[in-house]
């Protein structure tokens, strides 16, 4: 683990909580990877997932559980997307945005710097028809190791781009929460993102008379919305962290040397957030939820990645070197 770079707390009253159905446990089935923190997890067109380790492999993982190591970013990856010509766009905490073949495992990088500066924690991707790609970055002072230093700190410097096809870079939106998943409803009329640490899900509306503009869509989360995808039925799948940590939000508002001071105390000294099995899925235009699994168990938790695969609702992890699933039919 590198050194830990210094924080700059400022006082941030974290948002309220409103309580939401618990649709409790349902029937899991843990298929081991290769290796630790599969992050995010994707599906492509045949039906292949892919998903990318901490030890910066990307795996594509058959329906059957069988695992093929294509590719290595030698970084970080995090969230994933199947683009429309088959590529696998990675976002890289390390190395940026990237686009992998998946038929030689080339690795080619689309974006490596924002405005003269790295892209530290590019965190998700999505694209919509007509070739244009959207990805988040949760934070432009902290790579993935240290990302809990960004929630300490409590700043807003989370944001969202645009690469459009000619490879022009604009900034969309500054000022977010840990920014993190990313995912278009089915008719792309918006994008909708989590800002993790803000607890909330947000439409960026890309056309209609909203276009360009922001509109909440669940606010006041009970978690840490992670990751994101879109169903087939236009339901948002959302990756649930965990549960708020109550000792990090009653620091947030305190003196901000408080937390300076815990910043510099050994990891296993600071706040620790519960490992649960917790994914929600919300509707599109209500933000109301519509199902949901919330559970314990000892192989498998800290849910980051969500997607729908086949009658299979897949999971990703950063804290088991395994994926998860659970048949869809079967949830309430």
């Amino acid at each position: 683990m590198p050194r830990k770079p210094p924080i700059d707390p400022v006082r941030w009253t974290p948002p309220p909580i409103k309580e939401l159905p618990d649709f409790g446990p349902a029937e899991l089935t843990i298929v081991p990877m290769p290796g630790d923190g599969p992050e995010d997890v994707v599906v492509d067109a045949s039906g292949q997932l892919w998903t990318g380790l901490v030890d910066g492999r990307i795996v594509r993982v058959s329906p059957d559980g069988g695992t093929a190591v294509v590719a290595d970013t030698g970084g970080r990856p995090l969230g994933l997307h199947v683009a429309r010509d088959g590529r696998v766009l990675i976002c890289d905490s390390h190395r940026g945005l990237l686009a992998l073949d998946p038929d030689s495992g080339e690795l080619d990088v689309l974006v490596r710097d924002i405005d003269c500066r790295p892209l530290r924690f590019c965190s998700n991707v999505t694209e919509t028809a007509d070739g244009t790609i959207y990805f988040t970055e949760s934070t432009s002072k902290f790579h993935f190791e240290h990302f809990a230093g960004a929630v300490m700190e409590a700043r807003g410097r989370g944001s969202l781009f645009r690469l459009d096809t000619d490879g022009t870079v604009s900034t969309v939106l500054q000022g977010l929460y840990f920014a993190n998943g990313l995912t278009t409803t089915v008719d792309e009329s918006a994008l909708v993102f989590a800002e993790t640490q803000g607890r909330r899900l947000s439409k960026y509306w890309l056309s209609g008379p909203k276009a360009g503009t922001t509109t909440p869509l669940a606010v006041h989360l009970p978690g840490y919305p992670d990751n994101i995808s879109t169903g087939a039925d236009d339901r948002i799948w959302v990756a649930m962290v965990s549960p708020p940590n109550a000792a990090a939000e009653a620091l947030a508002p305190r003196a901000p040397m408080i937390r300076k001071l815990l910043w510099q105390l050994p990891d296993r000294l600071q706040p620790k957030i519960q490992p649960q099995v917790w994914v929600l899925a919300f509707d599109a235009d209500s933000g109301d939820v519509l199902t949901g699994i919330q559970t314990t168990r000892p192989d498998f938790g800290t849910v980051t990645g969500v997607v729908e695969s086949a009658g299979k609702l897949w999971m990703s992890t950063i804290a088991f070197p395994a994926l998860a699933y659970a048949e869809l039919g079967c949830l309430g």
